[in-house]
């Protein structure tokens, strides 16, 4: 099942990519915006590469948090990377309430994991560790390059489609670039369906991402269960108090950070809570829960 998801993300960043490269053909015209493709999406990817971890971290006010200023906590996550068999990542503290969770970095020896304080106070010490260990599982997968690099090239195309009405609407010039800059379909393309298919194709990666990180979780801890607790007090309480920030890191968090509320419906990046608790407890049945991490570690902060 892992190996069958990452090639499902791969094949989804390969389109997404794809869909850069005809972005910067129909801009152009002709074959030299094939080019100009392939420069921008792997510029882009780069970029995301190197300053994804900052970028997030930098939207949500992040605080780095010391081992003494949080030593529970950071024992908790030291056993539970040792579990993985996993770098111990750096620890830090969104000061809010709502309560949610996200991993970000482009390796696991660059990685961190960020908790609000809405989370720490919320969750139970079982729970916390479940919610932990799906954050883990994302940096052992890689899972936060690949949403950054996803989300870095959906904004790109969406960016040349804007280049697009700009240059239409006081550049004359660029109007006849190319004899397809003008094709009805091509600016259709980069305006709408480009933008329009690169936010679905980012659904879709970050979904199948989330129901892979959340079986991580249930190997790591033995307790699916708590796991299925901690998604249902994070999905009421998370749209009681949504978390105010840049939508585009929507995707990084456990669950869907912002309001489900009118057209941000459309927006969703995550699968259905309940489809995520239902395969949960599937797994549930087949695994013995485990208890003894729970007692042996010291209770949640």
């Amino acid at each position: 099942m892992v190996r069958i998801n990452q090639l499902k993300t791969l094949l989804l960043l390969a389109l997404l990519s794809g869909l850069i490269v005809a972005a910067g053909y129909l801009l152009v015209g002709n074959e030299t915006g094939l080019y100009y493709g392939l420069a921008f999406a792997a510029f882009s990817s780069f970029g995301s590469w190197y300053y994804s971890d900052q970028a997030a971290l930098s939207a949500f006010k992040a605080q780095p948090t010391e081992r003494a200023d949080a030593p529970e906590l950071y024992a908790r996550i030291e056993s539970l990377c040792d579990r993985a068999d996993l770098p111990h990542p750096k620890l830090y503290i969104v000061p809010s309430e709502s309560p949610n969770a996200f991993a970000t970095g482009r390796d696991p020896e660059h990685a961190a994991i960020a908790l609000t304080q809405g989370i720490i106070d919320l969750l139970s010490a079982d729970e916390l560790d479940a919610v932990i260990a799906h954050e883990l599982t994302h940096v052992r997968n890689r899972d936060t390059l690949t949403q950054a690099v996803a989300g870095t090239l959906s904004g790109a195309l969406t960016y040349l489609g804007r280049i697009l009405t700009i240059g239409a609407l006081y550049f004359p010039v660029a109007r006849g670039i190319g004899r397809k800059a003008n094709n009805p379909l091509a600016i259709l393309f980069l305006l709408i369906i480009g933008p329009f298919s690169a936010g679905l194709l980012r659904m879709a990666i970050s979904r199948t991402r989330e129901y892979a990180a959340d079986e991580g979780a249930a190997e790591i801890t033995g307790n699916p269960l708590a796991l299925v607790r901690a998604l249902q007090k994070l999905e009421e309480m998370g749209q009681k108090v949504p978390i105010h920030g840049n939508p585009a890191f929507a995707p990084l968090f456990i669950v869907n950070p912002l309001s489900k509320k009118g057209l941000m419906k459309l927006f969703l990046t995550h699968p259905p809570t309940e489809d995520r608790i239902e395969r949960l407890e599937e797994m549930a049945k087949g695994i013995e829960p485990s208890t003894k991490a729970s007692k042996t570690m010291s209770p949640a902060v």
